[in-house]
């Protein structure tokens, strides 16, 4: 995973043909905010990173009760949870 600054990531995924931008809540959750095919374009613009760490200025706000409502109205989507003991 490569470190965009601001809380975006991009990681390459299926065996480096595809890529995801990732905007991060430290502690609390992941956003796959961003899928894209290498072989479309190369990478985000200047301009799409910085509307992406906006994001995840966004994201820092939320309360778990208002994540719990985003899942539950089908505006985000949970593909992974693990839980640690």
């Amino acid at each position: 995973m490569v470190d965009l600054g601001g809380g975006v990531y991009k990681k390459r995924l299926d065996d480096n043909r595809q890529r995801a931008i990732i905007l991060a809540r430290t502690g609390h959750f992941w956003v796959y905010e961003f899928l894209f095919a290498k072989n479309h374009r190369d990478n985000i613009s200047e301009s799409e990173l910085m509307v992406f760490r906006l994001l995840v200025k966004s994201y820092k706000g939320l309360t778990s009760s208002q994540v719990q409502q985003l899942l539950d109205e089908g505006a985000f989507m949970e593909i992974c949870h693990d839980h640690l003991s």
